[in-house]
Formats: C-alpha cells, sequence, structure tokens
C-alpha cells in the first residue's frame, strides 16, 4: 500500500518497531498548534493496561527512530499515550473487539437525516458497523465514518477490571 500523507508515512515508518516492541499502533496525530507535537497512541499486543513504563520505552524507541528518519522537518515534541477506556475505535477489527459496548459514531455525510449515532456495538458484517440504537439495528458502512469512541460506561469499566486482575 502506497503512503499518501505524511500521518500515513510515519505511520508505517514506526508499526514495525512498535509491533516488535510488543504494541499496536492504535493512532498517530500531528497537531500544529503553535507548537508541533506528534502524538503516538499504542496499547500493548496483550491488551493489559499500559503503564508509564510502557510509554517510556515506545518514546525512547521511537524517538531514535524518527530522529534517523526525519519524518517531521520542524522541530516536534513527541507524546505517546495509551488509547484509555473511551478509546477511539480506529481499524474494522475494533468494532467486532468492543461488540457489546456502547460507543458514539459521526458519520461524513448523514444517513437517514443523522451524522452522529449512540448505541451498542454489534460488530462488523460485511463492511459495515451494527450498531443498535435505542432498539433499532443500523448498519453503517465502515467507508463513510469519519470518527467513532467508546463512551465510558459500568460495563467497560467492569470489564477493564476483569481484565486487569486477570
Amino acid at each position: 500500500m502506497k503512503a499518501t500523507t505524511r500521518l500515513d508515512r510515519i505511520a508505517q515508518l514506526i508499526e514495525p518497531s512498535l509491533n516488535g516492541l510488543g504494541y499496536d499502533l492504535v493512532r498517530v496525530r500531528l497537531e500544529d498548534g503553535g507548537n508541533c507535537t506528534l502524538q503516538i497512541m499504542a496499547e500493548r499486543k496483550d491488551r493489559r493496561e499500559m503503564t508509564v513504563e510502557d510509554c517510556a520505552t515506545i518514546s525512547r524507541d521511537l524517538s531514535a527512530l524518527l530522529d534517523v528518519e526525519d519524518p517531521i522537518r520542524e522541530a516536534y515534541s513527541l507524546e505517546i499515550s495509551s488509547p484509555g477506556l473511551d478509546r477511539p475505535l480506529m481499524r474494522p477489527e475494533d468494532y467486532d473487539r468492543f461488540s457489546g459496548y456502547v460507543a458514539k459514531l459521526e458519520t461524513r455525510a448523514p444517513i437517514e437525516g443523522q451524522k452522529r449515532f449512540r448505541g451498542k456495538l454489534a460488530g462488523m458484517r460485511g463492511e459495515d458497523i451494527i450498531i443498535d440504537c435505542d432498539d433499532v439495528e443500523l448498519k453503517i458502512p465502515y467507508a463513510d465514518i469519519a470518527r467513532g469512541k467508546l463512551v465510558l460506561t459500568d460495563e467497560l469499566i467492569a470489564a477493564s477490571m476483569k481484565n486487569e486482575d486477570g
């Protein structure tokens, strides 16, 4: 696949390093509001909670790689974070992985007169995200999603605590 944007190129550059360290890339952002900040969101492959030490390990490794490859010409700060409980949903597999949990979705264009949806995820069916909004099952094409994010609920917190214990 050809990298089309600077963020795509950065993701392709850092993903093998992250994978080698035992992490998955969740999201790459470049914030240009005065001070340029490269934000890397990652999670552990074993799905355990990210620690400060995990972020420091990633930061050390990626800092060296980014210094050599220099994909950002201007001065910037590197920020490493975990996705958190109310994480963004960035890949089709995220919608399957978090099936049964409440999410907020925003589409690029209106679907049935609206762009924002909130409901319980029911995974992917082909290329469509299935979401139960007020007991109505909706199919939203993954390609039409502008943003997706889990909603912090008691069920999500309980599942997170169970994962930490197990």
